[in-house]
């Protein structure tokens, strides 16, 4: 199983004490390598091989979740990466054949 990136709406994670309860909860799942909490959008981002159900299931003992979003961790990276480099290739591969023709117009 890859890795996944869970982002969840934490509705009472209003301050300081309720984010930690939540970072705590969500870091006991088998797992888990990364939390991000953010206050002011009462969001959580959840990063690691875990299942997105057990992760929603423990948060919702410290109030009320909604799934944002849940999807691969790192896919989006190496798709643009895979399409600079086949874009590279065509552009060198259309400079080679302009200099050709120059070196066989001279």
């Amino acid at each position: 199983m890859a890795q996944q990136k869970v982002v969840l709406k934490v509705m009472t994670m209003t301050d300081d004490k309720t984010k930690q309860k939540a970072m705590e909860s969500a870091a006991d799942i088998y797992g888990v390598d990364s939390i991000a909490a953010d206050v002011k959008e009462q969001k959580i981002t959840v990063i690691g091989v875990m299942d997105a159900v057990a992760v929603v299931k423990k948060l919702k003992k410290i109030g009320k979740v909604d799934i944002i979003s849940v999807g691969p961790a790192k896919e989006e990276k190496k798709e643009e990466k895979k399409d600079e480099k086949k874009e590279e290739k065509k552009e060198e591969k259309k400079e080679d054949k302009k200099e050709d023709k120059k070196v066989e117009k001279k």
